[in-house]
């Protein structure tokens, strides 16, 4: 069974930061592609940046110079530092895995980040 759970996410001031975590299991994880998606109300969910098995990245144009992914395989986890938080970036964040070339997609539950003063 696969999972993929992200945490911490939470309540933070314009100008904070925060970190979140994906931890998967039931994948073979250093094969995928992981991403970092976003969903605010009433918007489409919205790449925000994405690692590939071969550590190449794309980050969406708005969170360039802000955001950091990184990936760790020996603990099966994607990270995503979030610095310089702005309220525009309230959304509820999802972590996704992908191996485009088997047609396998996996999403975690999501978590709540809210930028408020």
């Amino acid at each position: 069974q696969v999972q993929l759970v992200e945490s911490g996410g939470g309540l933070v001031q314009p100008g904070g930061s925060l970190r979140l975590s994906c931890a998967a299991s039931g994948i073979i994880f250093s094969l995928y592609t992981m991403g970092w998606y976003r969903q605010a109300p009433g918007n489409e969910r919205a790449l925000v940046a994405r690692i590939t098995s071969g550590g190449s990245i794309n980050y969406a144009d708005s969170v360039k110079g802000r955001f950091t992914i990184s990936r760790d395989n020996a603990k099966n986890t994607v990270y995503l530092q979030m610095n310089s938080l702005k309220p525009e970036d309230t959304a509820v964040y999802y972590c996704n895995a992908d191996l485009m070339v088997r047609g396998l997609m996996y999403w975690g539950q999501g978590t709540q980040v809210t930028v408020s003063s």
